[in-house]
């Protein structure tokens, strides 16, 4: 990571909190010690990406719990978080956080670009 951050936390759907295909890869290739939230906490944000945001549902209430979620997760010493889903950019921005917020779609897009470019 460019900006130094060590200490992550994640946010996606279960199979991305849990499995490794995602944390490992930013252990291994960055050095990243990446936190999950806690099982209560992974299963609520991973019920409001299938049962709300894929179906293009927000409710105010899920965006709170997210902010509570992410609020504990750096209380645990989080200094970033990524946003390991595409649809959560939908509930959570970078003003609902207190520490930097990695969009992954974006910066996947941005990364297409410049490779397209040759940059």
């Amino acid at each position: 990571v460019a900006d130094q951050r060590k200490k992550v936390a994640l946010l996606g759907t279960a199979f991305t909190m849990e499995h490794d295909f995602y944390k490992g890869r930013l252990t291994d290739r960055f050095g990243l010690e990446v936190i999950v939230p806690n099982t209560a906490d992974r299963a609520i944000v991973h019920k409001v990406i299938y049962e709300e945001l894929c179906l293009g549902v927000i409710h105010q209430s899920s965006r709170q719990a997210y902010i509570d979620i992410i609020h504990r997760l750096v209380a645990q010493g989080a200094e970033a978080v990524i946003l390991g889903c595409t649809e959560i950019t939908m509930l959570i921005t970078q003003a609902d956080c207190p520490v930097p917020v990695y969009d992954t779609t974006r910066l996947h897009a941005e990364a297409a670009v410049e490779f397209a470019l040759g940059l």
